[in-house]
């Protein structure tokens, strides 16, 4: 089996593509503003499809946004995902993605927010990039320390439980950031639509990292719409 950022074993295993955007008319209010119903939709979409992980969201301008208040703003709110969520069971293991030290890491406990919060910065190619993983399990937070190593396929991590993980059916939030700024254990994975361009260019797409490909998708994602 290749490395990958979760485990898949592309001759058996199945992913599918999922759409958080307005275009999906099963994503009711009733559905996202509703924990059991939100988490029986990504179930049974992954249970149908007879698929490992749900995976997407990149680029993606997403109504999901708006049960949280996390994301909201008096002008515009916030709705453009900067990461890619790999939806799947609570407690699927996570690898890290390169070699790299931690850089930091966070309980952000707020309904919405990425709850359990692990960041890695690596230099690949010599240029610095940071890897965001969110929606964890708060016990990985447990024995971690700032600058402490990390190699690449290495196990950091697992898909927490809505209870530490934001309120949230069971994912991981990948996110790749190039200038982390003066943010620890914490970055925006949601930006507003029209601040998109300068945005995507600190976050690029993550998909090449994660050793998973697009040719494995069933679905086409709607990256860029």
């Amino acid at each position: 089996m290749s490395f990958s950022v979760v485990s898949f074993d592309s001759l058996s295993d199945r992913l599918i593509a999922m759409d958080f955007t307005a275009a999906n008319h099963e994503l009711t209010d009733e559905v996202i503003n509703d924990m059991s119903l939100f988490s029986h939709y990504v179930e049974h979409s992954l249970s149908i499809s007879h698929a490992r992980y749900g995976i997407g969201g990149y680029n993606e301008h997403r109504t999901v946004y708006s049960r949280s208040s996390v994301f909201d703003d008096t002008l515009e709110p916030r709705r453009l995902h900067l990461g890619l969520d790999i939806w799947g069971k609570s407690g699927t293991p996570v690898f890290a993605i390169a070699d790299g030290i931690v850089h930091s890491f966070a309980f952000n406990n707020r309904s919405g927010d990425y709850g359990a919060t692990i960041i890695v910065k690596h230099e690949i190619e010599g240029s610095i990039l940071h890897s965001l993983y969110g929606h964890l399990s708060l016990k990985d937070l447990q024995g971690l320390r700032v600058d402490e190593h990390i190699s690449k396929g290495q196990l950091i991590a697992h898909f927490g439980e809505p209870s530490e993980n934001g309120n949230w059916p069971p994912h991981l939030h990948l996110q790749l950031i190039k200038d982390m700024g003066i943010w620890e254990g914490d970055y925006p994975g949601v930006c507003k639509f029209s601040e998109r361009e300068q945005w995507l260019l600190n976050s690029p797409d993550p998909l090449p990292y994660t050793g998973l490909k697009s040719s494995e998708f069933p679905l086409h994602l709607p990256y860029g719409e």
